[in-house]
């Protein structure tokens, strides 16, 4: 079994209960491609965490506005919002509120500053992001496999699959973006957002509605059919993410077997106790993600393989 979880050096993962993971591949192997499912948080889990020694960007700060003004404002927005999404002493329902409000700022700034499409394919060819090593392969496997991928993001739909076209250089008609998506005029300016806004505390399968086609063009996944009833029929979850937060994006659907695989990328000894307890898999210090593409190539495996 550590064969099929451990790439590299074994410091790079941990298991907390092989146990109990063992008894898991096996149930999942049992089950078979045909239900399984993919969840898959984006910033800092399917991209890398640092690049050539500095952070790298979130799909949430990659928009780079004309009016610098604007990139300002949301600035701004992060520096007070985002230590109340960590302080526990803020309600959930309270905190809830005020991630509806820093999103909705945030957005109304994208607008008023004047977005536009050619400004996002811009904006990505210049970001500091790529994608951990072995992710490309994955999303093959999952393809050839039938294995619907869901990416989960608080940040920008538009941004991810742009991310997705300019690194990847291809697209994946199993993989599907739950995320904030724009809507553009005939002119390619940005005029509105679709449907209700995802942040961090709501980016679970209750807003498998948002979900769409990597690329509009794309036909469904060979045996999808009606799309949300069949990933509904998918009880077997492969779950990636790298906060322990990202474990509820699975909470809208009744699994019956699901393995959390976590990424702990950086301040590993203050974290680590938590982590390797919240997740079946963790892979520390911004590992690549070729242990995960060995272990899936095992889930959607025969005993007979």
């Amino acid at each position: 079994m550590e064969q099929i979880v451990v790439n590299g050096s074994e410091s790079q993962v941990v298991v907390d209960d092989s146990n109990l993971l063992q008894k898991k591949i096996s149930a999942i192997r049992v089950g078979g491609p045909g239900k399984l499912q993919v969840i898959a948080d984006f910033d800092g889990t399917l991209t890398k965490y640092w690049i050539d020694g500095c952070r790298g960007q979130g799909s949430h700060n990659v928009v780079q506005q004309e009016d610098p003004e604007f990139n300002d404002k949301r600035q701004k927005l992060y520096e007070y919002y985002h230590p109340l999404e960590f302080d526990p002493t803020i309600p959930l329902d309270e905190k809830t509120k005020l991630m509806e409000e820093w999103w909705g700022k945030t957005h109304a700034l994208l607008i008023e500053g004047g977005v536009t499409y050619n400004g996002i394919q811009n904006s990505v060819a210049k970001a500091r992001i790529a994608f951990r090593d072995g992710v490309t392969e994955l999303l093959e496997l999952l393809e050839e496999k039938g294995v619907p991928v869901l990416i989960f993001s608080a940040g920008l739909a538009d941004i991810i699959e742009e991310v997705l076209k300019q690194k990847v250089h291809r697209s994946f008609k199993n993989v599907r973006v739950v995320s904030n998506r724009m809507v553009f005029d005939e002119n390619g300016h940005l005029q509105s957002f679709k449907g209700k806004t995802i942040h961090v505390l709501n980016k679970n399968e209750h807003a498998l509605d948002m979900a769409a086609p990597l690329h509009d063009h794309c036909d469904d996944v060979k045996g999808l059919g009606d799309e949300k009833y069949a990933l509904k029929k998918r009880t077997n979850v492969l779950l990636l993410g790298d906060h322990i937060g990202d474990l509820g994006m699975s909470n809208g659907l009744d699994y019956e077997t699901r393995i959390s695989v976590g990424f702990l990328n950086d301040r590993v000894e203050d974290s680590l106790e938590c982590y390797r307890k919240a997740f079946d898999i963790l892979y520390l210090n911004d590992a690549s993600m070729h242990g995960v593409l060995k272990l899936a190539t095992h889930l959607c495996s025969t005993e007979s393989d």
